[in-house]
């Protein structure tokens, strides 16, 4: 049961976060080991306890938090949540027969009490089997009978300071205004049925915001209304975007206190409000989530503010999955075979973007048995390093080495520089888009995802924003639908990073993509590579249709059609263009190490998990790897991923190393020396050399004496 009480700070406990009541910015968890108080993780925190301060503490003992007083740091989307608790509770609104005014009441008070630990999971709308997501987190339940719903709001009243009233007789609208309110004031949006449902069940909570007599009916006057009077204290990191009425990513909202709006930037006067909010978001660091009432005008608004929108009018249980703190671990790379005067073909699976997508249609068809008999290459969102690693890894656990992951349009979340079917750029100076793509960065790292698929075309101005501030990338695919006169060329930015049209692209069928992939390989000559990419849509065309394109392609030119996966297409596209391309991914490279506790090759394998990674068997904090690439290249670039990169403490990364290379193996040259490192990944570029060897010298292994390499990547070129 709730209560106040003067919590002293108990120096017994073994880890200590301590939560000071301001503003969510000075947010600082700390731990007490041995009389001394530091810094910790959230991950690392097993209690909450406080001192000198009167808290609302659950029964549990945990303080209950108000909106503004979740962690939340400027590297993620959404806060870090504590683990949720050790069984939490579930419905099944489906088999409960609720409402959508009552599911969104449900997911509002799913988001209050899951701010201060997650212990509540609501099963809403779902294609997958139910226990797939909570088995993948690791999730044991409470559950709540179907028949009694409302035994769910009565474990955690006492969470809630009671309730905001609405009506949508005069606006649907109103129903995201309550929602709103609700997270702000830790209320529980309802109607004047769902309260009388309430008291019948025992739970008479005061009304302590009352919309009814609200006498607005459009959208851009309700919503104008919340931005004049509530917009001040709402997050100005989050904006959910979300038609009334489908109650799904409400739980985050009510968890953040962020503003709940659904305007249709085709509306001039509903365009004027939208803009309102997203210019008060900042670029390169908050996202809109949800959707809209129409895709590209919506997708191309908040591009123009240089934001991105995270898909997720369907995505359930953020703030307990996100809760769930497990690494990523990212699958090794298969090592690709020699460069031949061969067709490379990539197929792209679309829809990848959408989280929602990811929680539930993309389950099944991840399951057909189609899947792992050609190369294929699936679009995720990297945003789901933040909202559920789990689920990440959930797919990553089931590839097969034909399976390779991607982003999908245009990096982290969907934006949209171009619009070819309205003919108009939504973004074109650096100034927005180069926020954008510093984020994108971040996030295909964090996902291990190396290809990004735009929508619909890029500039000059952003092809260079890709190439300056996104090293993690090996190249980019663009679509346009086609809608060019002619068809949109391929372009090589700043000598390194290449963009190849999709064509076809949301193509319908196996059929589609082997005609639009003819109309090039029927010139094939054999003299040199081919290469052709395209989409399909996956609604119409998954893995088990597209299996038949192995056959199709290869009658069209018997024995030179190779379909591949992405990191692969764009290795032998550098390779073939004489530009850098990642030497490591060559099967013919051979690496030798000094003593080491685990095999050489973990060394360069494409995956910095810490699974993956590799260690030295010695102690003295000196240890070597040696790279041999068969032939002599251009190198001219050197990337190292530390122990930070496979998610261990950053005093473990390499701290000294040099790099070498050899056209011999016994003459060497220095090529770079590192001193004094503290970053998770050092990234060298030097003036372009002749080396058959490369050879990492470690000097200085970091804290512990043991060098730890998560991966080596070496950039030549012919």
């Amino acid at each position: 049961m709730n209560k106040d009480i003067n919590k002293i700070l108990l120096l017994a406990v073994s880890v200590i976060a301590a939560i000071p009541a301001v503003a969510q910015h000075s947010t600082m968890l700390v731990r007490t080991t041995d009389g001394a108080v530091v810094r910790t993780n959230v991950s690392d925190v097993d209690k909450i306890t406080f001192s000198d301060t009167t808290y609302s503490l659950t029964a549990s003992g945990d303080r209950i938090l108000s909106y503004d007083e979740v962690r939340w740091p400027d590297d993620r989307l959404i806060p870090q949540f504590l683990k949720p608790a050790t069984r939490v509770r579930t419905l099944d609104m489906n088999a409960a027969s609720l409402s959508d005014a009552e599911r969104l009441m449900f997911c509002t008070l799913e988001g209050i009490v899951n701010r201060t630990r997650p212990r509540i999971l609501l099963y809403n709308h779902q294609e997958e089997p139910q226990n797939t997501w909570p088995q993948a987190h690791s999730l044991k339940a409470l559950v709540v009978a179907p028949a009694y719903p409302y035994r769910l709001v009565s474990f955690f009243k006492d969470e809630v300071k009671g309730l905001v009233l609405y009506s949508t007789e005069k606006s649907e609208h109103y129903a995201n205004l309550a929602a709103t309110i609700a997270g702000l004031e830790d209320l529980l949006p309802v109607t004047a049925e769902i309260q009388e449902k309430l008291v019948a069940n025992g739970i008479d909570l005061p009304v302590v915001e009352d919309l009814t007599s609200l006498t607005m009916t459009t959208a851009a006057n309700i919503y104008n209304y919340l931005h004049t009077k509530y917009w001040s204290r709402c997050n100005h990191r989050l904006l959910v975007s979300e038609r009334p009425g489908i109650p799904y990513v409400h739980d985050i909202a009510s968890a953040t206190g962020a503003a709940v709006v659904w305007l249709d930037p085709r509306n001039n006067a509903e365009k004027v409000v939208l803009d309102k909010f997203l210019k008060d978001l900042t670029p390169g660091r908050d996202i809109v989530l949800g959707w809209y009432a129409e895709e590209r005008s919506g997708i191309g608004e908040a591009t123009r503010y240089g934001l991105c929108t995270v898909p997720a009018d369907f995505f359930e249980n953020a703030t307990i999955y996100s809760g769930v703190k497990k690494a990523v671990v990212i699958p090794p790379v298969p090592k690709r075979p020699k460069l031949e005067n061969k067709v490379y073909a990539a197929v792209y699976i679309s829809d990848g973007d959408n989280i929602q997508y990811c929680q539930h249609a993309m389950v099944k068809i991840f399951a057909q048995s189609g899947r792992g008999k050609m190369p294929l290459n699936w679009t995720i969102s990297p945003a789901l390093a933040d909202f559920s690693p789990a689920m990440l890894n959930y797919y990553y656990r089931r590839a097969t080495t034909n399976d390779c992951f991607v982003s999908g349009p245009s990096g982290l979340g969907y934006a949209m520089p171009y619009d070819a079917f309205n003919k108009k750029w939504n973004s074109i100076g650096s100034s927005v888009f180069t926020p954008y793509t510093k984020l994108t960065q971040r996030y295909l790292e964090k996902a291990g995802l190396r290809v990004i698929t735009v929508w619909d075309n890029v500039n000059k101005v952003q092809r260079d924003a890709y190439a300056d501030h996104c090293p993690y990338l090996y190249g980019v695919t663009v679509q346009d639908w086609e809608r060019q006169t002619g068809r949109i060329a391929a372009v090589v930015q700043k000598d390194k990073l290449a963009f190849v049209p999709n064509y076809p692209c949301y193509a319908n069928g196996v059929d589609v993509i082997t005609d639009f992939f003819n109309r090039d390989i029927k010139s094939f000559d054999g003299t040199a590579p081919m290469f052709v990419s395209g989409q399909a849509t996956v609604w119409d065309a998954g893995p088990d249709k597209l299996v038949e394109l192995k056959t199709k392609l290869d009658a069209l030119s018997p024995g030179n059609v190779n379909i591949v996966r992405a990191d692969h297409f764009f290795s032998y596209y550098n390779e073939a263009h004489h530009l850098p391309f990642d030497l490591t991914m060559m099967d013919s490279m051979k690496i030798s190490t000094s003593e080491a506790r685990n095999a050489a090759a973990l060394a360069a394998d494409g995956s910095p998990s810490e699974k993956y990674m590799w260690v030295s068997a010695t102690n003295d904090g000196r240890a070597w790897l040696q790279f041999d690439f068969g032939e002599p290249f251009s190198i001219s670039r050197f990337v190292a991923r530390h122990a930070e990169a496979a998610g261990l403490e950053p005093g473990l990364n390499t701290r000294a190393f040099t790099v070498e290379t050899s056209l011999d193996g016994t003459n060497w040259t220095a090529a770079a020396t590192v001193a004094d490192n503290t970053s998770a990944v050092t990234d060298l570029a030097f003036e372009a050399r002749a080396a058959r060897y490369v050879r990492m010298t470690i000097t200085n292994a970091g804290d512990d004496g043991t060098a730890r390499i998560a991966d080596v990547e070496i950039y030549g070129s012919h």
